[in-house]
């Protein structure tokens, strides 16, 4: 993971500057950097000069640094990155040219009395964006990944470099691996059958029999004590109808670790 994202502005301060904080570490250890992305408004571009337009970006790289400054980078390369378009259209097109690797984003409040564990914004970008997305919790203090749990439904993975990101946690940490695969009523012979990448990358598995990948999930957690939690998103899957509406309930997801969601499995 040699080009990590992250977009302020998305939460409060604090917990922007604590997602940054972790993704500054994460690039430290696996020898990345980080772009701290930040939309700004063009003006009208009738009748307003290009000059102005190049104030407001410069304007805005100044309040991404004042953001970097507040927090050690460990001597990490950091990178203000001002965007001009929506960040669910400035994002990808970066990612054209930059070829981001992971996009770290945050959860909404903790606070039981927010509903939401994915707010507008964020849900928006893991749904629509190619990019892996790593969603930190609220104040979560960064630790080195030693133990991986990936939940799966189908062990058939047909897209390219989709366990990528895996593969680089795997050989930056030495860590270990657990596969969890959660059979539900739509399981088929064909989803038994497990990738032979992931095979090879694995330490141990475990099946069960659950109504959905989440219930499955909250059965085995604290039994594997992961420090990182993987899924994939697939079309039509439990995961792609979470982001139908954009936004995710805590009643129908949370985790209070990391989650590392892989896209395109199918």
């Amino acid at each position: 993971m040699k080009n990590i994202l992250v977009p302020l502005g998305l939460s409060d301060a604090q917990v922007s500057l604590s997602r940054l904080a972790y993704a500054i570490q994460l690039a430290k250890e696996t020898g990345g950097k980080v772009y701290v992305a930040k939309k700004f408004k063009e003006l009208p571009r009738t009748g307003s000069l290009p000059s102005a337009n190049n104030a407001l970006k410069d304007i805005t790289i100044a309040e991404i640094e004042k953001e970097i400054a507040k927090i050690d980078t460990d001597g990490v390369e950091v990178i203000a990155l001002p965007v001009e378009e929506d960040l669910l259209e400035g994002i990808p097109a970066f990612n054209l040219k930059h070829a981001i690797d992971l996009l770290v984003l945050g959860t909404e409040s903790l606070d039981i009395a927010n509903p939401y564990f994915l707010g507008e914004t964020s849900g928006s970008l893991v749904k629509k964006t190619e990019i892996p997305v790593l969603i930190v919790p609220e104040n979560y203090e960064y630790r080195a990944i030693k133990k991986v749990l990936m939940a799966i439904k189908s062990g058939v993975i047909k897209k390219e470099n989709a366990l990528a990101p895996v593969q680089d946690i795997l050989t930056t940490f030495s860590t270990e691996l657990g596969l969890l695969q959660v059979k539900t009523s739509e399981f088929t012979p064909e989803d038994a059958e497990i990738n032979a990448d992931l095979k090879k990358m694995m330490n141990s598995y475990k099946t069960t029999q659950n109504a959905t990948l989440f219930q499955g999930v909250l059965e085995h957690l604290n039994d594997n004590n992961p420090d990182l939690l993987c899924v994939f998103r697939r079309k039509r899957g439990f995961f792609e109808q979470l982001w139908e509406d954009n936004t995710v309930l805590k009643k129908d997801f949370e985790s209070r670790i990391p989650l590392l969601i892989l896209r395109g499995a199918d």
